[in-house]
């Protein structure tokens, strides 16, 4: 649990660090280990950038705090609940409304391209929801973007943001990062009005065939770790 509890503040701090959140509105849970309906998540209100382990609530299925001072906020309970109950290989759930990623979500038929390397790191691994269903703040709507993001990791969520979810905590921050990567570097393009170059589906599939997904989770792994180090050297307090 002690570990869980550092590397959910860990990936906390470090999207603040990356601009990833807004306000206090997102958030990220990790199933405690070893538990399929209680998860660690943030209490309501507090800024990412004050997260420490300690601080981290263990919230079950139904929204009941079991361990920890403060409140979960409710789309925080729906859409983490409810995804985490769909998908039990799935350990953590990230929900943010990332800028670049979130301007796609926005267009009109809005979808991540096959224009960078980065973009390929998700061929094949992305669910769109093109209808925004307000505000999810009740059980039904995190019912239903469950089911549109269905057995792929990453959803676009029509004019409101983008939901990981991960194996691990390193392999979801990891796809997270990057995703914002592959999203900004479009958003610039496209604003240039120039042509796009468009990678083929043949060079994409080649691509993920290639990375192998045991090659993935260790470099996820590995970029997790330097950055945990990076918040030892200069926000211990973080692991508190």
């Amino acid at each position: 649990m002690n570990t869980a509890r550092r590397e959910l503040a860990a990936a906390y701090r470090l999207g603040e660090r990356f601009g990833l959140n807004e306000g206090i509105s997102n958030h990220f849970t990790l199933r405690v280990p070893g538990e399929s309906e209680r998860f660690l998540v943030i209490p309501h209100g507090l800024h990412w950038s004050e997260v420490r382990a300690s601080r981290l609530l263990v919230v079950d299925g139904d929204g009941n705090v079991l361990e920890g001072d403060g409140e979960i906020e409710p789309s925080a309970l729906f859409i983490h609940s409810r995804i985490l109950r769909a998908r039990p290989h799935s350990v953590c759930v990230l929900h943010t409304h990332q800028i670049h990623a979130t301007t796609i979500c926005v267009l009109e038929g809005g979808r991540l391209l096959p224009i960078s390397q980065n973009a390929l790191r998700f061929h094949g691994r992305i669910a769109y929801d093109d209808v925004y269903g307000g505000a999810a703040d009740h059980a039904e709507e995190g019912e239903r973007l469950a089911a549109v993001l269905g057995k792929r990791d990453i959803l676009f969520h029509a004019n409101h943001g983008v939901i990981v979810a991960g194996e691990s905590m390193a392999r979801g921050f990891d796809d997270l990062y990057f995703l914002e990567r592959a999203c900004q570097v479009q958003v610039l393009a496209q604003a240039t009005s120039q042509n796009l170059r468009t990678i083929p589906d043949s060079v994409a599939e080649k691509y993920v065939s290639d990375a192998r997904p045991n090659n993935l989770r260790k470099q996820a792994r590995v970029h997790f770790v330097a950055l945990m180090r990076l918040l030892d050297r200069e926000e211990p307090d973080y692991a508190d």
